[in-house]
C-alpha cells in the first residue's frame, strides 16, 4: 500500500526522552506514530533511554545504562538529567554514523538535542509536543512556580518552541497556548491529533464473552458488578486521589460498582489509600498493563473515567475508551472535550464530590437505558474512526516534513 502513497518517503531520526516502551502515556504516542510512519514508507531509527520494552518491529537504539538508577523514570525526575546527557551521546552517535533527514524530537528535551544537535548537520527538527514542560514539572510537583528555576526554565522552553523547525501540538488547545504564551508562530504549529486503530478496539460483544470471562476471574471481580475503568498513570496529577476520593459516594448509591484501577506507578500507594476510605473490597489494583492486553481489559467494564487535571497535556486514553464505546466520565477541561465532544459526562475540574455524582448518573443511565447505552457506544466508536484516525494524522506528518525539508531526498538511498 505505502508504494502507491503519493508523497517522498524520509529517513526520521526520533528522539523519545523517556523509557520507551512503557504500554502507558506518551509512549502510546511514540509507539503509534513509529508504526505509522513505518507503515507509511518512512525509515524511522528511535533514540531512548536504557529502559523500557523493546518493539518487534521498531530500530530502537538505547543509551548507555547509569549504575545508580536501574528502574523506569516516570514523569520529572532529577536523573533525568543524566539520562539525557546519554541519551543526546547516543543521537550524536546516529547522526555520526547515518544520514537522515528529519528528526522528530518528541517532548521538550527531544526537540531541544534535535535542534542543537541536528542543527551542526543541517537537519530540520519537528518537535512533537503534549503539553507545557514547566506546567508538567509543576504538576509532578518537581518545581513551584515561585521558585527561582522556573522562569529560566520558562525561557527555555520558549526558546525550544522558537527554534524548531515546526511544532505539532497534541491539541488543539496546546496549540493556541503556544502561539499566545510561548511566541510560537501559528504558521509553524500544526495540530497533530493522538489517534486510534478503530479496528483494534473492540466492543465486549465483539471480544467475545470467554476471554473477558476468564480475565474477569482472574483479577476476582464479582459477577455483577458494573465495573468502572481506568487505564493509564497513577498520580495526583492524573486524578486518582480524586477518584478514589469520589469512590464511597458512588458505593452509597449503586453497591454493586467496582473500580478497576489499571496502571502504575504507586500501586501499594492506592491500595492502601483505597483501605484507609473502606472501598478495599471494590477497588482493584492491576499495576502496569501491556499495550496488547488494553483491549480486552477494557472491554470489562461498563463505563470508563478519565480524572486528569492537566489542562495543557493531551488525553490519549479517551480514544481507547471512545473506540471501545465505553461512555466516560471526565473532568471538564477543554481537552476532554476536544476528544468527547457533547459525548462525554462531564464533573466539576477537581471536585471529587461532582466526580461521584458524574459517575453515579453515568452508570444508573447505562442499567435503565440500555437502547439508548446502545446508541452512544456506536457514536463513539465513529467518532473515533472520523476524527481520529491514523491516516489523517500521517497526511499532517507529511506535510510538515515536506516543509521543513523540502528537497526531495533520494529514496535510492532508503536502508
Amino acid at each position: 500500500m505505502s508504494a502507491a502513497l503519493p508523497y517522498t518517503k524520509y529517513r526520521i531520526l526520533m528522539i523519545a526522552p523517556t523509557s520507551f516502551f512503557l504500554d502507558t502515556g506518551c509512549h502510546v504516542r511514540i509507539l503509534e506514530e513509529a508504526r505509522m510512519l513505518t507503515r507509511m514508507g518512512h525509515w524511522v531509527d528511535i533514540a531512548t533511554y536504557r529502559n523500557g520494552n523493546d518493539v518487534a518491529d521498531l530500530n530502537i537504539h538505547r543509551t548507555l545504562p547509569i549504575p545508580w538508577r536501574q528502574h523506569y523514570e516516570v514523569g520529572s525526575s532529577r536523573h533525568k538529567f543524566a539520562f539525557d546527557v546519554l541519551l543526546g551521546l547516543t543521537v550524536l552517535w546516529l547522526l555520526l554514523t547515518r544520514k537522515f533527514d528529519v528528526i522528530h524530537g518528541h517532548l521538550h528535551e527531544g526537540g531541544l538535542m534535535g535542534i542543537v544537535l541536528g542543527g551542526l548537520w543541517g537537519v530540520p527538527t519537528l518537535c512533537d509536543l503534549q503539553g507545557s514542560l514547566t506546567e508538567e514539572m509543576i504538576d509532578h510537583g518537581f518545581i513551584a512556580r515561585d521558585q527561582w528555576i522556573y522562569k529560566p526554565l520558562l525561557r527555555l522552553e520558549k526558546w525550544i518552541v522558537r527554534r524548531s523547525g515546526r511544532v505539532a501540538a497534541s491539541t488543539p488547545q496546546f496549540a493556541e497556548l503556544l502561539a499566545q504564551e510561548f511566541g510560537a508562530c501559528p504558521g509553524r504549529v500544526r495540530v497533530v491529533a493522538d489517534f486510534v486503530d478503530a479496528e483494534m478496539f473492540q466492543t465486549q460483544t465483539e471480544a467475545g464473552q470467554a476471554p473477558v470471562e476468564a480475565l474477569r476471574r482472574r483479577w476476582r471481580l464479582p459477577r455483577n458488578a458494573q465495573v468502572i475503568v481506568y487505564l493509564g498513570l497513577l498520580a495526583p496529577y492524573q486524578g486518582t486521589d480524586l477518584l478514589l476520593e469520589a469512590m464511597p459516594q458512588v458505593l452509597a448509591q449503586v453497591p454493586k460498582a467496582h473500580l478497576l484501577l489499571m496502571g502504575y506507578p504507586f500501586m501499594a500507594r492506592y491500595r492502601a489509600k483505597a483501605e484507609r476510605l473502606g472501598i478495599g473490597h471494590a477497588v482493584t489494583v492491576t499495576g502496569r498493563i501491556p499495550y496488547a492486553e488494553v483491549t480486552i481489559h477494557l472491554a470489562l467494564g461498563c463505563m470508563a473515567v478519565a480524572p486528569k487535571l492537566s489542562r495543557t497535556e493531551g488525553l490519549g486514553k479517551l480514544l481507547h475508551y471512545m473506540a471501545m464505546g465505553l461512555p466516560t466520565v471526565a473532568f471538564d477541561v477543554p481537552v476532554a472535550r476536544s476528544y468527547l465532544a457533547d459525548l462525554g459526562h462531564y464533573a466539576q475540574v477537581g471536585r471529587p464530590e461532582s466526580l461521584a455524582c458524574e459517575i453515579v448518573q453515568t452508570l444508573q443511565w447505562i442499567a435503565q437505558c440500555p437502547e439508548a447505552h446502545g446508541q452512544r457506544q456506536a457514536q463513539l466508536r465513529l467518532r473515533a474512526r472520523e476524527h481520529f484516525s491514523w491516516q489523517s494524522t500521517g497526511n499532517v506528518l507529511n506535510e510538515l516534513y515536506a516543509q521543513m525539508h523540502p528537497a526531495s531526498p533520494d529514496s535510492r538511498n532508503m536502508r
